[in-house]
């Protein structure tokens, strides 16, 4: 069974930074897709970063400059730097696996940045 566990997120000033990871267990092939999705009070989850086996990446225009998503295939992590933190990217990051036609969803990790 595939279990997502986070980790990495907490309060920080604006301008500041926050490194979350997820690591994935349960993989016996290759993971097509992992990515990072958000959701604010009141908002629609919606997904900041993504990237692939071959290491394309996407990123939500709101973060793009800002936020760098990483993954390891190896060790079936995926991990998301996100620097000059500003108060509207406050909400609850959720790691997202697409693995064996099925999407996988972390617990989730809050992220709260204050002005």
């Amino acid at each position: 069974q595939v279990q997502l566990v986070e980790s990495g997120g907490g309060l920080v000033q604006a301008g500041g930074s926050l490194r979350l990871s997820c690591a994935a267990s349960g993989i016996i092939f290759s993971i097509d897709f992992m990515g990072w999705f958000r959701q604010a009070p009141g908002k629609q989850r919606e997904l900041v970063a993504g990237i692939t086996r071959g290491g394309s990446t996407n990123y939500a225009d709101s973060v793009k400059g800002r936020f760098t998503i990483s993954r390891d295939n190896d060790k079936n992590t995926v991990n998301l730097q996100m620097n000059s933190l500003k108060p509207e990217d406050t909400a609850v990051y959720y790691c997202n696996v697409y693995y064996r036609i099925v999407n996988y969803w972390g617990q989730g990790t809050q992220v709260t940045v204050s002005s």
